[in-house]
């Protein structure tokens, strides 16, 4: 059976990716309901394995963005372990500097590594953080 591999940028301008073999990568925006995303994620086949972006308060940032973000990531892994989906947190900093892109907050820097990556898909900021995310999943399972 092929393995799915998910990635998952949990901010509010982020998304939800998986890859398969020989398939383009899919994604959802968070932006869409909850619901929506919980069907996006149970609709995957296969067996999954997926790679949560870990989120901190960022200096400067409000309480209610900083609020509003830490709940996105639980409801995020919440929707996880109640799918079952086998899942690892990791910090940006590390699979950054593992897909050699490291960004420092500049959003471009991991659309054009996602692109070059995937040359044949559409990537926008909003996805590209979690495309790249489940490729360094993958790669870190494989």
């Amino acid at each position: 059976m092929n393995k799915t591999y998910i990635g998952i940028d949990p901010g509010k301008s982020g998304a939800i990716a998986y890859l398969r073999p020989d398939m383009p990568p899919e994604y959802i925006k968070n932006s869409e309901t909850l619901y929506d995303i919980a069907e996006f994620l149970s609709s995957i086949e296969g067996d999954k394995m997926a790679m949560i972006e870990k989120v901190n308060a960022m200096p400067g940032q409000g309480v209610t963005s900083t609020f509003t973000f830490g709940e996105s990531y639980g409801q995020l892994t919440g929707l996880l372990v109640a799918l079952r989906i086998p899942f690892e947190v990791c910090r940006p900093a590390v699979w950054q500097k593992a897909m050699q892109c490291r960004s420092g907050g500049n959003k471009n820097i991991t659309k054009a590594k996602a692109q070059s990556l995937f040359p044949d898909t559409k990537i926008i900021h909003a996805n590209a953080d979690a495309i790249l995310l489940a490729e360094y999943c993958r790669r870190m399972k494989l």
